[in-house]
């Protein structure tokens, strides 16, 4: 920053941020004398207009003689003037009703589907890797002399399938041993550690048998990490309908790529996942030119006090943020009490 702004500066820009995030309209300084309260003249206010614009929060866009909010000057605003408003408490009942202890893919599914219905943007929630790396029931099915189908139900009951192809043949029986073995000793258990144990406590076993284990619990392993979602995201429809969106064909292709690709999405979820509390990205700073026209409000989720995962709402740089703020950061609470207690 150039230098500091002194409070007169501070109130005028508080005030047009404010108002242009209402109706999306260019504040003109007439507006602006009369919603910031002070007691100005038109040619002051336009002085400090024009200082403001030429430290780049507020620019001045072709058609009008108003001005509108730069993604510097939505940062600022966020940082140092914004005033978060409590949620209403019929917006906290529907939370925790709606967040009750339940599976996880429930539990996250429901978690972007609410922030999007709260904010009327897109709800996006960074799925739980750590939760998901595991089998509740697996089975071998023999299709031929060295083919092997391995049947994988994930924690979550989605069903894997994968073919195995083994250097010598198995019986039906030796299949049936060697998945009756993992069912009853590792379901619900993590792949890495039951490769560990096979490998260090099950010498008794028959090499044979260890080797169709190890094997399947490596394509059960990579199955999981093909077929997994990297993050739930909901009411995309919403946020392409909004009109600061909706009228600009470029900006609507680029958000939807965004999507489409996730690259660029999980890299901020993940590095958000890594931040103390509720972290917003605005337009550019994201350093990802995709979204230089949206902002994201993220915050990370625990289990059992240990952060997982990572929630948040996508929307365009005008958005309601003192709103949208504590129903980001109520929403990752709820969801990590409602995991932790699943």
């Amino acid at each position: 920053m150039k230098r500091m702004l002194n409070d007169r500066a501070r109130a005028l820009l508080k005030a047009l941020v404010e108002r242009y995030i209402e109706d999306g309209q260019p504040v003109g300084s007439r507006a602006l004398s009369r919603l910031s309260g002070l007691d100005l003249s038109a040619a002051t206010i336009r002085n400090v207009m024009a200082d403001l614009e030429e430290m780049g929060f507020i620019a001045s866009p072709h058609t009008s003689a108003g001005r509108v909010p730069t993604p510097q000057g939505y940062r600022f605003f966020v940082d140092s003037l914004l005033t978060i408003k409590p949620l209403e408490a019929d917006t906290i009942h529907h939370l925790s009703h709606q967040l009750l202890p339940s599976d996880t893919a429930h539990l996250v599914a429901t978690a972007s589907q609410t922030l999007s219905e709260l904010t009327a943007f897109a709800g996006i929630v960074r799925i739980p890797k750590r939760l998901t790396s595991g089998f509740r029931h697996l089975e071998f099915l023999k299709l031929s002399e060295k083919r092997i189908l391995l049947i994988l139900v994930t924690l979550d009951g989605d069903v894997q399938n994968r073919v195995l192809f083994t250097e010598q043949s198995y019986s039906t029986a030796q299949l049936s041993q060697a998945a009756l073995y993992l069912n009853e000793h590792y379901a619900g258990c993590d792949f890495e550690g039951v490769r560990e144990s096979l490998r260090n406590e099950l010498k008794h076993l028959n090499e044979n048998i260890q080797t169709l284990m190890t094997t399947a619990l490596e394509m059960g392993s990579a199955a999981l990490r093909e077929g997994q979602d990297d993050y739930v995201l909901s009411g995309e429809t919403r946020l392409i309908a909004h009109q600061d969106v909706s009228g600009n064909l470029s900006r609507l292709r680029r958000l939807i790529d965004a999507f489409e690709q996730k690259t660029e999405l999980i890299q901020l979820l993940d590095l958000s996942q890594r931040a103390d509390g509720v972290k917003i990205f605005i337009g550019g700073e994201s350093n990802l030119v995709t979204l230089d026209e949206f902002s994201m409000v993220t915050a990370p989720y625990e289990v059992n006090g240990q952060v997982v995962g990572t929630l948040g709402v996508v929307g365009p740089t005008r958005m309601a943020y003192e709103r949208i703020i504590p129903i980001v950061d109520i929403t990752a609470r709820l969801l990590s009490m409602a995991l932790s207690q699943s």
